[in-house]
């Protein structure tokens, strides 16, 4: 006996699909079209599978560079390690604040400058203020606001970053719970 239809829980409820939904379905996309490229298929099957999935990917990669123009571009600098503190910063003045994936990856560079870092502070992304928390290029301000926000818990991620004063880290040591 088959079980509910899961599609009817999400039918009319307003799903966000950000990019890194989007970015997920396209690299999900891109492997089945190597599968099938691999796969041993009548001629004609394959080529409409191809065409199929060709037209997928490239309606992903319409949904990002809407989002975010020229997506692709920016994601690339955002990974490259050899990317300037400079070019990261011009790239999240532009971002958009829907733009999730890119402001997970730009509070991950190891070179993220000081002013990106707290610019993403408050982005409305979760992982990327965890990251901004974390990351030993916070200016301490940044990092002591973040520790005294009521409305998260990022505060142990702040007393683990190295950047942290003495003098804060020894405070938020005092609300960790002691183990028995």
């Amino acid at each position: 006996m088959p079980g509910p239809d899961v599609r009817k829980k999400f039918a009319g409820k307003n799903i966000h699909r950000g990019t890194q939904v989007i970015f997920g379905e396209r690299q999900h996309l891109q492997e089945v079209l190597r599968s099938v490229h691999q796969a041993r298929l009548a001629r004609a099957r394959k080529q409409s599978e191809v065409r199929q999935l060709k037209a997928l990917i490239r309606a992903r990669t319409e949904e990002l560079n809407r989002i975010n123009p020229a997506w692709d571009r920016k994601y690339q600098k955002a990974q490259n390690p050899a990317t300037s503190s400079q070019e990261l910063l011009r790239l999240a003045i532009s971002l958009p604040p829907d733009d999730f994936l890119l402001a997970r990856v730009l509070t991950e560079h190891a070179q993220a400058p000081a002013e990106l870092l707290e610019q993403l502070a408050s982005h409305p992304y979760h992982a990327a203020r965890e990251n901004v928390a974390r990351h030993p290029r916070t200016p301490v301000a940044v990092l002591r606001r973040m520790a005294e926000d009521p409305s998260e818990p990022l505060w142990f991620l702040v007393a683990c970053n190295p950047s942290t004063p003495d003098d804060l880290r020894e405070q938020l040591r005092g609300r960790m719970k002691p183990h028995p």
